[in-house]
């Protein structure tokens, strides 16, 4: 095992940049990693790395060691994988980063189903609406509205959720009810910060022609449910995706607003990093997923 535990340190070490990245990949510190590396070399004979203050760079001894090292631990990792699949339950852990607001209305639930069947798997899962450095902060998996434009991660779709424009009865009351985009133009939209169109909201007709509104308005935020509130408070229009909306629509607490015109849809993406093998709990898990919200779209 220590063995082990040495080879897979130099290998991350080197693949990631730094021991300190590869301490946060592996879950250690980094005076851990600097001390299985030194055992690893000692164990050879040889220096794999050589370090400054500033930066690290491979050997000759290191580069000839580390293509045939790399490709031994991922077989080892395959056989592992394939003597796991001859076991019901899961072992180990998986560190997930998710969306705050689709986690809350929609992911929580499929989780807790998730570790119902394999309860030995430890999930650390951490909420946030900004992109995670996956590799660098040591994550296995998130969960991204969007499209995925890093070549170092691998992805796969798993569904599509549409967007909405709704407001409170109370608010359309008071201001009146938008009859065509451009009326958007005069009432108070509450918009959200990471969206990637700034402050446009894009419209499409039953014919496929499209309108990009310039909307303005009091608040932004960063957080869907915070501007979900607001819209049910009376406070102005929101455009935000079903899973969050889709209740108070049903409760009558928020009202569609111009539903003639769809909205574009926003895909539900699973995030990993592209690396050789995939562990047996990534895969189950991502196959859990994919099933879940394959049912949640034919709903």
């Amino acid at each position: 095992m220590e063995r082990l535990a040495g080879l897979s340190a130099f290998i991350r070490t080197v693949e990631l940049g730094s021991q300190a990245a590869a301490a946060k990949a592996l879950g250690l510190s980094r005076v851990a990693i600097g001390r299985q590396i030194q055992g690893l070399e000692q164990r050879l004979g040889v220096r794999l790395l050589q370090r400054t203050t500033r930066r690290q760079t491979l050997t000759e001894a290191g580069t000839a060691f580390f293509d045939r090292a790399r490709v031994a631990l991922d077989q080892l990792q395959e056989a592992a994988d394939q003597a796991a699949e001859y076991r019901t339950s899961l072992r180990g852990s998986l560190k997930i980063n998710a969306p705050v607001s689709f986690t809350a209305h929609s992911l929580a639930p499929v989780l807790a189903r998730f570790s119902a069947q394999y309860p030995e798997l430890a999930i650390e899962l951490t909420l946030n609406d900004r992109q995670v450095d996956l590799i660098g902060e040591g994550y296995d998996l998130a969960l991204r509205i969007g499209e995925v434009t890093d070549a170092s991660l691998a992805s796969r779709r798993l569904a599509a959720f549409p967007i909405l424009a709704c407001a409170a009865p109370a608010y359309l009351a008071r201001h009146g009810t938008p009859e065509q985009p451009s009326d958007l133009l005069g009432h108070n939209c509450l918009r959200y910060l990471f969206s990637s169109q700034d402050d446009g909201w894009l419209l499409v007709a039953a014919d496929g022609s499209r309108q990009m509104v310039t909307v303005r308005g009091n608040l932004a935020a960063s957080n869907g449910d915070a501007l979900m509130a607001a819209a049910i408070a009376g406070q102005g229009i929101i455009l935000q995706p079903s899973f969050i909306v889709a209740e108070a629509l049903r409760d009558g607490r928020l009202v569609p607003v111009l539903p003639a015109w769809g909205h574009r849809r926003l895909t539900l993406q699973a995030v990993f990093p592209a690396t050789r093998m995939m562990p047996t709990r990534l895969r189950r898990m991502l196959d859990f997923l994919a099933e879940a919200y394959r049912a949640a779209e034919a709903r």
